[in-house]
């Protein structure tokens, strides 16, 4: 299966989005809805605030579904850097396991990937997307 991501850009930024990755949490449009509304067409509208207001929200996505594409302003730091010293985990409330700074993940095939910011785990084990959440724990009333 081709993963999709999709990217919006504006003048010096680029939202970057990757459905897969999803969690269906709100944040995003909960939090700026004049930037993120799923009943607009794209969904993903930049042109509604600035950069630092659309930066912010993107920093609040739990799954890091959303991100910034490159550097931000000409500045080497970006929204997916963080400070790598230090791995937070967070058990979400029937979602998913919330895992924020650097991490490598080895799958049963013997693939080791390296992620870098916020990554959601599956925990319901019904995620089409395993390891990662796909927001399938809400199909399935999962309330663990």
């Amino acid at each position: 299966m081709k993963e999709v991501i999709k990217r919006y850009s504006k003048d010096n930024l680029t939202v970057v989005w990757q459905p897969a990755k999803c969690t269906h949490s709100k944040k995003c449009f909960a939090g700026l809805p004049e930037v993120f509304n799923p009943e607009n067409r794209p969904w993903v509208q930049l042109d509604h605030k600035t950069e630092e207001v659309i930066i912010a929200q993107v920093k609040q996505c739990p799954s890091g579904a959303l991100s910034i594409d490159g550097a931000v302003n000409n500045d080497e730091t970006s929204v997916a850097q963080s400070d790598n010293t230090s791995t937070k985990v967070t058990v979400t409330k029937g979602g998913p396991l919330l895992v924020q700074g650097a991490l490598t993940i080895e799958l049963a095939n013997g693939e080791t990937l390296e992620k870098v910011g916020m990554t959601a785990l599956c925990r319901c084990g019904a995620s089409a997307n395993k390891p990662y959440c796909d927001g399938s724990h809400q199909n399935i009333k999962f309330d663990s």
